[in-house]
């Protein structure tokens, strides 16, 4: 029965998640929001929906190992999972694309969390620090873009419909808002219970299977746009997602209660999270492209990893 709540869980999340994602998007065009401030705010936040959830109902659940193992894993995963599997099946290029910014950005998230970390438990204030940064990356992106005239049309919006009636609008926004804390609530419960089943702690549970239960509609983007060559899209999406992992899941997580940081946490999984962070120097700022053979050592390299927290 607690498998059938997580993928039940998991199944709501990525419909409800949808579903908010395009509610909002169409919502905030219609009152007149320019599609740079929505691709930047309302998108990135929207997409972030389920892992946030996820993790506010840990809290709230008294689980708050899955909520925290859930972030650190989910950037793991992404970086491993999401660019190893489409780089199998075609090569990301890594030299036409412009993230070296995004890139520093998210290596500076990531020492940020890092050390807030290591003066754990995460309590309001961890979470205050980590939610300014948030505000303080938002607007450099906007200042940059605006500044490069690289605005985003509507046409390049997820779930952009200038079309859509306020009904269908509402709609969405509906079933994301119900949606996802009930997905939320049934991923939470399920992998809790079978944590103490097989008697193995909630953290990892949260840094193994949800974890890659809230980064699969990411890995399906970017595999559908490997069979389309454009894998090259996954990296942008990748960096950004950790980014918003780290600085506004749990700088929200942070303000609903404490977040303790287990001491296995503090000697591997952070600075799992921080090496595969570093894998991407020679990628993004040495411009080499992630060709077949790198994305299988990032998919074994993730499975060695997994297998290392169950055994």
């Amino acid at each position: 029965m607690d498998v059938v709540y997580v993928i039940a869980g998991l199944v709501l999340l990525v419909l409800a998640g949808d579903a908010l994602v395009r509610g909002s998007v169409n919502l905030s065009l219609r009152l007149g929001i320019p599609p740079l401030i929505v691709g930047l705010t309302v998108v990135a936040f929207g997409t972030s929906a389920p892992e946030l959830l996820v993790s506010v109902s840990a809290i709230l659940d008294g689980v708050p190992g899955i909520a925290l193992g859930n972030v650190v894993g989910s950037n793991i995963a992404n970086i491993l999972l999401v660019l190893g599997v489409p780089a199998m099946i075609t090569t990301i290029h890594s030299s036409t694309l412009g993230v070296s910014r995004g890139f520093i950005t998210m290596l500076a998230a990531t020492a940020l969390f890092i050390v807030l970390c290591f003066m754990g438990p995460i309590t309001w204030w961890h979470a205050a620090i980590l939610l300014v940064g948030l505000a303080l990356m938002i607007l450099d992106n906007i200042r940059s873009a605006r500044g490069a005239r690289t605005a985003a049309s509507v046409d390049d919006l997820e779930g952009a419909d200038l079309s859509a009636p306020w009904w269908k609008i509402i709609a969405f926004l509906l079933a994301g808002i119900i949606g996802l804390p009930l997905g939320a609530d049934f991923l939470v419960e399920g992998a809790a219970n079978i944590a103490r089943i097989f008697g193995i702690s909630e953290t990892v549970i949260g840094l193994t299977l949800v974890a890659v239960g809230t980064s699969l509609p990411e890995l399906a983007t970017s595999v559908i746009a490997a069979f389309k060559k454009q894998a090259d899209v996954a990296m942008g999406n990748v960096i950004g997602s950790n980014v918003f992992n780290l600085l506004g899941i749990i700088g929200v997580a942070g303000f609903v209660g404490p977040i303790p940081v287990p001491a296995s946490m503090l000697q591997s999984d952070l600075w799992v999270m921080a090496a595969t962070s570093l894998l991407l120097i020679p990628f993004i700022l040495m411009r080499h492209d992630i060709t077949r053979t790198v994305g299988a050592l990032f998919v074994a390299a993730y499975a060695v990893y997994t297998v290392s927290l169950v055994v």
